[in-house]
């Protein structure tokens, strides 16, 4: 209900604490002049932000025969300016987000004789001290809330264990294979959404996720389907073998922890959940480091500062990716995600001079086609609904 305050009075308009359709055109109204209408809120992007005055009220005058927030000098609130909007900023941020994993990836690849369990436990560490700050300013608690935390603790645990097993299988194998495989988290996360959230699985995800088995299995060339002779690997075709399995494990761990994510909503705030990923991933990095007995001192000078640089470049990946998606909707973000497997083979090929095989090349087109296809089709049924829901 709206209420009205005299002639200046700033009108609130909220029902049940959801926000109003837009206002009915001028078509619409033809007939009902000099009848009041309420003044209606614009509805907020998905990332949650908010324009300059956007959730205020309108000052409408009660003795006004047509709605004052109509006009457009009418919605401006005194003293504020209009926020300036840069087309394509959000995927702008995208392709740089892409870019720092990438670079990050490839030092992974020139660190030497340290294993990448210890390298995963210096990037939590990283997380830790850049996060901690957040949580103190926004008293979000390390916790959180009692009905959310064994969701955090699994998106920790799941979150985390992905970051291991992808920082392995960079190690073991081609860096464009491990990308190409690690990109069809998409797919899986349709599938997961399916079975543990009952959304809609239709004929085309099924297709998607066949695509994207064919081309892992183009990447990993099984030698019962592809003879014992494996050209384009990196080392012995155990390491390669395993480097796969690890990556097809990290992309349903990150399938996973979308789907934890979406369970949670937005009632958790974002510090918090990085919190939970970097502490239990620092406490599985160091169980994993005293299991397996592969705990070095990193050598001076360079591999020392590769160390240091993976933690702020995987950090500032994050962090334009997040604001990637609060600026843009996450259909062409997750198109624009893409760029990250093309990353991946020119830094092979410039920098560790290892050119992809025709197979690795049909495999991404594969993984990167059914991914595109998985986000494009979201990205079509949420406008849908959301168009549903103006009506």
């Amino acid at each position: 209900m709206v209420r009205h305050l005299g002639s200046g009075g700033a009108a609130a308009p909220h029902v049940g604490g959801r926000e109003l359709a837009p206002p009915r055109s001028e078509e619409e109204d033809a007939g009902g002049a000099g009848q009041h209408r309420q003044c209606q809120a614009g509805a907020m992007e998905a990332a949650g932000s908010q324009e300059p005055g956007g959730g205020g009220g309108c000052s409408c005058s009660s003795a006004s025969s047509r709605p004052c927030c109509r006009l457009p000098w009418a919605r401006k609130t005194p003293g504020t300016k209009k926020k300036f909007t840069c087309p394509g900023l959000g995927l702008f941020y995208t392709i740089l987000s892409a870019f720092l994993f990438s670079v990050a990836s490839l030092f992974l690849k020139k660190i030497e004789d340290v294993h990448s369990v210890e390298i995963s436990a210096f990037r939590c560490v990283f997380q830790m001290a850049f996060v901690l700050p957040g949580l103190i300013y926004y008293k979000t608690g390390f916790l959180g809330p009692k009905g959310k935390r064994v969701f955090l603790f699994l998106r920790g645990f799941l979150g985390s264990g992905a970051m291991i097993l992808l920082y392995y299988a960079f190690q073991v194998m081609p860096l464009a294979d491990a990308t190409v495989i690690t990109f069809s988290s998409p797919v899986f996360t349709s599938l997961l959404a399916w079975i543990f959230l009952k959304e809609k699985y239709s004929l085309w995800d099924l297709l998607f996720t066949l695509f994207t088995i064919t081309g892992v299995v183009l990447i990993a060339r099984p030698p019962f389907l592809f003879g014992s002779s494996i050209t384009g690997i990196e080392g012995s075709y155990t390491n390669h073998l395993k480097g796969t399995i690890a990556a097809v494990i990290s992309a349903v761990s990150t399938a996973s922890t979308f789907v934890i994510l979406r369970k949670m909503g937005k009632s958790v705030n974002y510090f918090l959940s990085i919190w939970y990923y970097a502490v239990i991933g620092l406490i599985e990095c160091i169980v994993a480091l005293f299991v397996i007995d592969e705990w070095t001192l990193p050598y001076c000078g360079t591999d020392r500062l590769l160390l240091i640089l993976i933690g702020l470049l995987g950090l500032g990946g994050q962090i334009f990716l997040t604001k990637a998606l609060q600026i843009e909707k996450a259909g062409p973000v997750a198109i624009m995600k893409t760029m990250d497997v093309v990353f991946a083979f020119i830094l092979q090929i410039l920098f560790l001079n290892h050119l992809p095989t025709w197979w690795t090349v049909g495999g991404a087109l594969c993984v990167v086609a059914s991914s595109s296809g998985t986000a494009i089709r979201k990205w079509q049924h949420n406008s849908k609904k959301a168009k549903e829901n103006e009506i």
